[in-house]
């Protein structure tokens, strides 16, 4: 069976095709990176008037993969921006309805956690998942699909939306986790000594709003002492370093914790080489293994909702077509209304 995920969760919109067993037949994205570059951040509205314009074409072609008709439709239904989320799931229910198929509808936290399953690479339950994103940095136990535990979560900013605002500040573009990973490779991460906030907590819970904050009290600081203004490869090697050092302790910390050998790190946050290498490294050292996807199948994209999609309906759940939108919908919970066969 064919299975076609559509995936509007914030500013990309996206269709794949996926057949039975995780294979990706084609997984099409429409970014919308230049639409919100001038304002150094996603702008709610201007997402969602742009899925709009996108969507039909994007599934348009998604499905010129195949000339089979897909058996299932699978949409993120939350968290996310509600107007993007609204444009997704009004377009699956529309396509559901016309061909007479059923509606899956999908957590986008837990499809990232899940993703490695389209690569062959999803370890066996239960394993520790770490979620970073502009939006979510959390870690969680996954036991099965739908038993989930988040261990920890950030009290205040996610790490990319950290990585943007310091990006913003240095004045080096949009959207920051890409060009700091960029830059930072030239600089030197113990040039400025920055916080590690909650390192020591006792618990799994992260900060990054404090280190935002002492980038730009520093660069302050140094400007009114009339000392050499530091480079910018220098100041986010040393972001850089803060940031991940933390979310990689308290990974490995987790996983031994919770007595967890295998550890996943997913969302657009995990495309950042400085964090694949410590963590590799991390988890080499403590015994664990680290499981990760490709690059584009980290960011947000419709192939891991159509596999997340597939082993809800594969357990009897579906949605009918007055399924709902969640913006709050936090990891681990399944999307409300579900109904399940027998």
């Amino acid at each position: 069976m064919l299975v076609l995920g559509i995936e509007t969760s914030c500013d990309e919109s996206s269709a794949a095709l996926v057949a039975s067993g995780g294979e990706v037949l084609s997984c099409v994205v429409a970014s919308q990176i230049d639409l919100h570059r001038d304002y150094g951040g996603v702008v709610p509205e201007i997402a969602a008037r742009a899925h709009v314009e996108s969507i039909a074409a994007v599934v348009s072609e998604a499905l010129a993969a195949s000339a089979e008709r897909p058996g299932l439709v699978a949409v993120t239904a939350g968290p996310g921006l509600v107007g993007s989320l609204i444009v997704g799931v009004s377009a699956a229910k529309a396509l559901s309805w016309a061909w007479g198929v059923p509606l899956v509808a999908v957590n986008h936290l837990v499809a990232h956690a899940f993703a490695p399953l389209l690569e062959g690479s999803l370890p066996a339950f239960p394993f520790l998942a770490l979620v970073v994103s502009g939006g979510h940095t959390l870690l969680a136990e996954v036991r099965a699909l739908d038993d989930i535990e988040v261990l920890g979560q950030t009290r205040d900013d996610a790490v990319g939306e950290a990585y943007d605002k310091v990006a913003k500040f240095l004045g080096l573009g949009y959207p920051g986790g890409p060009v700091i990973d960029r830059i930072a490779r030239d600089g030197n991460p113990r040039a400025i000594e920055f916080p590690r906030a909650m390192m020591n907590s006792g618990d799994y819970d992260f900060s990054l709003s404090g280190l935002k904050t002492a980038v730009i009290r520093y660069m302050a600081r140094v400007e009114a002492e009339g000392r050499n203004r530091p480079s910018n490869a220098d100041v986010a090697a040393s972001f850089q370093a803060a940031a991940l050092e933390v979310l990689v302790k308290k990974t490995t910390s987790a996983a031994l914790g919770r007595g967890l050998s295998d550890v996943v790190i997913g969302g657009g946050v995990a495309c950042n080489s400085a964090l694949r290498e410590s963590m590799a490294r991390a988890c080499a050292e403590q015994g664990l293994r680290l499981v990760h996807t490709s690059r584009a199948l980290c960011t947000d994209n419709a192939a891991m909702v159509a596999a997340v999609g597939g082993l809800w309906y594969g357990q009897g759940y579906t949605w009918g077509l007055d399924a709902d939108v969640y913006p709050n919908l936090r990891m681990g919970e399944r999307v409300p209304g579900a109904s399940r066969a027998g």
